[in-house]
């Protein structure tokens, strides 16, 4: 699939609309199915001849509609004109979906292919393959055994093995489809960051929220911020655990050293690292999470000072 233009929109929608007018129906689901009749041929006006060969092609028609469906998301678009789309693909209202991406290993058609047939094998419904700067992505709404991991894992042959493969999380409606793609193009970007990076297959896009941030994915900031700095803040104003962790990661993550800038026994201080751990899913003594914990702290701080704040 190729992008088009926001200029574009409204005529491709008129346009492909009025192609299904004459050869489908929409059913209860809104999906596109051959209109009344047998095999692929639809119901013609009285007085018309019943040459299929005048009827436009129903893979053509949901691949113009599936083309469309995608460039929408990926400008941002989750409005009625885009659920429109979507219900005429058979997509229900409400929905999981989530985000695969990377380089391919072959052609786009062939590639198109394994991970449709991956997200069929495993019970998935409606996904989407297009093709956005320079990488492919695949849109899956859960179905069955259709999840992130185990999709992501059956469609990993499709994508090059010498370059990253990003996942991204579950998120909700039209909405939540434009987030999981754009995160996974923002992974995608961040992923030069992290030392053997095209061996981690795939690159979970929570996982490089510090990257993302540092490249301005506002997602990204929001989640540093919510997830992480504020589950280290407590309505308790004497609560130690964001203090206890900072004063760690500044002292070079010393235990001893932080102890005594804290004036509290090592034991103390590891006990509020394991705490804080359990809360944020990062660990401090870590040097990874220590990077990610780090960085919220510094978008929390930045966050919290600003007019406005979130």
């Amino acid at each position: 699939m190729s992008a088009v233009s926001n200029e574009d929109f409204l005529d491709l929608l008129t346009k492909s609309i009025a192609m299904t007018d004459l050869s489908v129906e929409r059913t209860k689901a809104g999906a596109l199915t051959p209109a009344s009749g047998t095999g692929s041929s639809a119901a013609l006006p009285a007085g018309d001849s019943a040459d299929s060969s005048t009827l436009p092609d129903l893979s053509v028609q949901r691949e113009v509609l599936e083309t469309l469906l995608f460039s929408c998301l990926m400008q941002g678009m989750a409005d009625h004109r885009v659920m429109a789309i979507s219900h005429l693909l058979g997509w229900p209202d409400d929905f999981s979906c989530f985000a695969i991406g990377g380089s391919l290993a072959s052609s786009f058609k062939h590639s198109s292919r394994i991970m449709r047939q991956a997200v069929r094998n495993l019970g998935g419904e409606h996904c989407l393959v297009g093709r956005w700067q320079g990488s492919c992505l695949l849109l899956v709404l859960k179905h069955r055994a259709a999840t992130p991991s185990v999709t992501c894992t059956a469609a990993l042959e499709a994508f090059d093995p010498q370059a990253p493969v990003c996942l991204g999380g579950l998120r909700q409606g039209l909405e939540g489809a434009v987030t999981a793609l754009g995160e996974v193009v923002s992974s995608l970007a961040a992923a030069p960051a992290i030392e053997g990076h095209i061996q981690m297959r795939p690159l979970l896009a929570d996982d490089l929220l510090p990257e993302r941030a540092l490249m301005g994915d506002q997602l990204a900031r929001q989640a540093l911020y919510e997830e992480v700095y504020r589950s280290l803040l407590s309505s308790n104003p004497d609560d130690p655990t964001l203090m206890t962790v900072k004063t760690f990661l500044d002292s070079g993550s010393s235990l001893d050293t932080a102890a005594r800038e804290l004036q509290v026994h090592v034991n103390t201080v590891r006990y509020r690292l394991k705490r804080a751990a359990d809360t944020t899913g990062w660990d401090a003594t870590d040097p990874r999470d220590a990077f990610v914990l780090q960085t919220a702290i510094a978008i929390g701080r930045m966050m919290d000072a600003r007019p406005g704040k979130a």
